[in-house]
């Protein structure tokens, strides 16, 4: 894979018929929200979850992903979308922000679980694995598009970006780092590591309580991942003090995500206590 990172410049498009034109990075979104929606599926049962209702909920969950994903990038690329309106809509050249899935998702998905009567940690840990799981397949759309790299390098892994994609005042140089593929290794790790803490301990403890534990541990992994990645990132980026935005949101994620652990360890020793 490395050989292959280092040596190719990918074109966005995959196929062009008459005045229609297919994108990787379109193809490679579909097969990341596809498995995503079968290994939910799968899951399901681990949690209690019928498998109509997760039907029901993956259309429109989908969607307000999407959304919020688009609404976010708009929010952080505002002066290029302010001068290109049209842009805003053409979601097949790239320019989904993960954070605005995650944000819009889980509103989406608060009021779902409301209407149907249905557990909303159950829910979020249910999807937690297959989000991972799309993020690591989702993220090599951005190498098709060239976008989202990091710092010049020279390491064996190294990407080649075309003159044309590359960020001012860096065109100079011709390899960059891979940040797709760190964040996709990250994601990796961290569906894996979900997986182990699913099956280890779905019979051991109150499944409302391995909700809270599956989506907590889901997001913290995720906001340290970004954080980390954000110090080597390129894309221009709102910055606070020192911090990119991104990293504003990753420390609020985190810590949020670590008072939502806390308390679902409380209260299982708690519930020890008391039996």
């Amino acid at each position: 894979m490395f050989h292959i990172l280092h040596n190719w410049q990918p074109s966005n498009i995959l196929l062009e018929i008459g005045p229609i034109t297919l994108y990787w990075y379109g193809l490679v979104i579909a097969i990341a929200i596809t498995l995503a929606y079968f290994l939910i599926l799968k899951l399901s049962k681990y949690f209690q979850l019928k498998k109509d209702d997760l039907n029901d909920l993956a259309f429109w969950l989908i969607i307000w992903a999407i959304v919020g994903a688009r609404v976010y990038e708009v929010f952080l690329e505002w002066n290029y979308y302010f001068t290109n309106p049209l842009a805003i809509f053409k979601i097949w050249e790239g320019g989904l922000a993960i954070h605005g899935a995650i944000v819009f998702g889980l509103i989406y998905l608060y009021f779902f679980a409301k209407r149907r009567n249905l557990n909303f940690w159950r829910l979020s840990a249910v999807i937690a694995p297959g989000l991972a799981l799309g993020q690591a397949i989702g993220r090599f759309g951005n190498w098709f598009n060239q976008e989202l790299y990091g710092l010049p390098t020279n390491l064996p892994w190294a990407i080649p970006i075309s003159i044309e994609n590359r960020v001012a005042g860096f065109i100079q140089y011709e390899y960059f780092h891979p940040t797709f593929l760190y964040e996709s290794i990250g994601s990796l790790i961290t569906f894996i590591i979900l997986l182990i803490l699913i099956f280890k301990l779905k019979n051991k403890i109150n499944l409302n309580n391995l909700g809270k534990i599956i989506f907590s541990i889901y997001l913290f992994l995720y906001s340290v991942v970004r954080f980390s990645l954000e110090f080597i990132r390129l894309d221009p980026t709102p910055e606070i003090f020192i911090l990119r935005w991104p990293q504003i949101f990753s420390i609020i994620t985190a810590v949020f995500a670590l008072i939502i652990l806390f308390t679902a360890i409380f209260k299982k020793q708690l519930t020890r206590k008391n039996n």
